[in-house]
C-alpha cells in the first residue's frame, strides 16, 4: 500500500488544519535553523545515513 504523507492519518490522534501545521513547521524550522543546522552530522550518523540511501536505491530498482 503506497499512500503520500497527507493521506496517512492515524485514527487516535486529532487532525490539525493546514494553517497550524505550516505554523507549527515554520516554528521547528527555526528552531532547527537556529540549534542544530549549524553542527556538524556525526560519522556514525553519515554512515547510517548512507546505508539508508544505499537500501533505497535498492528497492527502487526492485520495483
Amino acid at each position: 500500500m503506497s499512500a503520500s504523507r497527507e493521506t496517512v492519518q492515524d485514527p487516535a490522534l486529532p487532525a490539525i488544519c493546514v494553517e497550524a501545521q505550516h505554523r507549527l513547521g515554520r516554528t521547528l524550522r527555526s528552531f532547527y535553523e537556529r540549534t542544530v543546522d549549524g553542527q556538524p552530522i556525526p560519522l556514525d550518523q553519515v554512515d547510517l545515513l548512507l546505508r539508508l540511501r544505499h537500501r533505497e536505491r535498492e528497492l527502487q530498482r526492485q520495483r
